[in-house]
This record gives C-alpha cells, sequence and structure tokens, in this order.
C-alpha cells in the first residue's frame, strides 16, 4: 500500500471524482480517488453512453471510466480500490477509513453519487442496462423507435415520459395513486402526447426478459393484471444519494443530497461535493465532470490558504 496522506482526497472514481483527480493532479497536488468497485462509478454500468461529447458514435460506460482514469493517473494521480466506511471531516485533517486503513488529505472531495431508488423486484438489478434503466435522458436513444414503459407519477416521471415520447413508438406510463403528482403544465403537455398511455392505480409485478427486457407484468388495483410488450423499463421514483456517512458534519438537505453551491464548497472548511451527491439541478455525467473541474480550483485555492 502506497503512503496514505495526501493533498486531495477523493471519495467516488465517477466522472465528478476523476475529472477532479485529472484537475488536481495537472496542478502538482498529491491526489488518491478512493473508488470501491472499479473507475466509472455506476456509469461503468451504462452499455452505450451517447451524451458525452467526443465520441462520435458513442461508448461503452465503463471504457468511458477507464479512460478518465487513465486520464488522470497519466498526471500522477493513484486510485485505490478500497471501500470508505466512514470519514472525519471536522479538523485540519480530513480522514478516510477503510479497510484497508486510514487515507487522510488536506482537502477532501465527495463524489459518491446517489443511488436510484428500485421498484424492487427480483429481477430487477440483473436487467439494469439490458432494458431496465433510471434515467431517460441518458438512455432514451437506446430505444428509439420502440415501445417503453416508465414507473412513477412525479415531475420526473412525467418529464421522462415527455422525453421518451418523442424518440419511442410508444410510452406506458404506470403509476400506483390515482393521479399524477407532477406540475400542471408538464401534465397538460402529457395529456395531449399521442403515444402516451397512462395507466393509474397500477404496478409494475414482474419484468420478463430473455437476454434483454421483452415486456412486463402491470397488476391493477382492482385484482386484474396485463401484459405489456416493451423493449425497455424505466423507474423514475427517485435516488438516494450515498451521504448517510456524512450525517452530523456536512449540511443535508430533506432528500438527503449536500448542500453544496456551484462552487462545489459545503459547509466545512476544505469539504467540496461534486456529482449526483449534491444539490443540483441537472444530474449528468458532463455535469458531474463540470463539477470535478470546479471543484479542483477552489481546493487548490483552499490548500493556498494552509
Amino acid at each position: 500500500m502506497a503512503d496514505k496522506a495526501y493533498d486531495v482526497l477523493i471519495i467516488g472514481g465517477g466522472p465528478g471524482g476523476y475529472t477532479a483527480a485529472l484537475y488536481c493532479a495537472r496542478a502538482g497536488l498529491k491526489t488518491a480517488v478512493l473508488e470501491k468497485l472499479s473507475p466509472g462509478g455506476q456509469m461503468a454500468t451504462t452499455d452505450q453512453v451517447d451524451n458525452y461529447p467526443g465520441f462520435d458514435i458513442g461508448i461503452e460506460g465503463f471504457d468511458l471510466g477507464a479512460k478518465m482514469a487513465a486520464g488522470a493517473e497519466r498526471f500522477g494521480a493513484v486510485t485505490e480500490l478500497t471501500e470508505v466506511t466512514g470519514v472525519d471531516l471536522i479538523g485540519k485533517e480530513k480522514v478516510a477509513h477503510t479497510p484497508d486503513g486510514d487515507f487522510t488529505g488536506k482537502a477532501i472531495i465527495l463524489a459518491l453519487g446517489a443511488n436510484p431508488r428500485e421498484i424492487g423486484l427480483p429481477e430487477e438489478r440483473n436487467l439494469w442496462g439490458r432494458g431496465v434503466a433510471y434515467c431517460a435522458t441518458c438512455d432514451g436513444m437506446l430505444y428509439k423507435g420502440k415501445d417503453v414503459a416508465i414507473v412513477g407519477g412525479g415531475n420526473t416521471a412525467v418529464e421522462e415520459a415527455l422525453f421518451l415520447s418523442k424518440i419511442c413508438s410508444h410510452v406506458t406510463l404506470i403509476h400506483r395513486r390515482d393521479k399524477l403528482a407532477a406540475q400542471q403544465v408538464m401534465l397538460r403537455t402529457l395529456l395531449d402526447a399521442k403515444n402516451v398511455t397512462i395507466l393509474y392505480n397500477s404496478a409494475v409485478k414482474a419484468i420478463h426478459a430473455e437476454k434483454k427486457v421483452t415486456g412486463i407484468t402491470v397488476a391493477n388495483k382492482d385484482g386484474s393484471t396485463q401484459e405489456l410488450a416493451v423493449a425497455g423499463l424505466f423507474v423514475a421514483i427517485g435516488r438516494v444519494p450515498v451521504t448517510q456517512m456524512f450525517e452530523g458534519q456536512l449540511q443535508l438537505d430533506k432528500a438527503g443530497y449536500i448542500i453544496a453551491d456551484e462552487t462545489t464548497r459545503t459547509n466545512l472548511p476544505g469539504v467540496f461535493a461534486v456529482g449526483d451527491i449534491r444539490t443540483k439541478a441537472l444530474r449528468q455525467i458532463i455535469t458531474a465532470a463540470a463539477d470535478g473541474a470546479m471543484a479542483s480550483k477552489f481546493a487548490e485555492e483552499y490548500l493556498n490558504t494552509l
């Protein structure tokens, strides 16, 4: 194991984390990325990324993550494949506890992301990336001209249904209640869409697949069921930020996201939050990368004050 004391410690090896690592390492700062799985984070589970600039035919999420890691490591950043089990953020020296020992940083950048809230079906996780998706903006084009379904009833679900209605043959929106909770202006647009069907008081009870999703079983409140042939099932029932270990140290909003503005600064000096883990309007690979660049700037400024 290499020396565990760094200028900048980054927890999370997604696009935000590795962009921060690239910029920090290029600035001559001793930088480490702690990632429990593989470079890319959740992005690595995406079959095809089509909305990141520079790849005219798209790129697999795993490959993009590997390229991001290699780019940062080219300038001296190191990757430690280990799981962070706790942190101490309040002192001048920031500490990340892992099964491989404690890592310290004069500044720390948090890039752990947010996990999509799942329906909870046993087959759901195995089909992630093979027909089950959690972001229409990210994966919608993979289903161009096909029939899809989306689960949810809030603003995000309706926004994603509208997005999918422009590229898919037909969209079925499935909601467990008798009315949608989205803003009225979006609802009017949705109701005007000719290729959208809304199933109220309904829930997905099974996902059918061969190698990829082929259909779903929908259970209705009256006890009846129906089979839908769909190529994709989008789940839009919320996200869960990976912030539990920061409770009591960082300011979180009601949903659990770290409160940080566009500078990525948190309420604690020397602690920065990037990507899906922080309060922000749009959560995409490219916005996470932008956060990483911003965090590196303010982390360097912070280190210059020590």
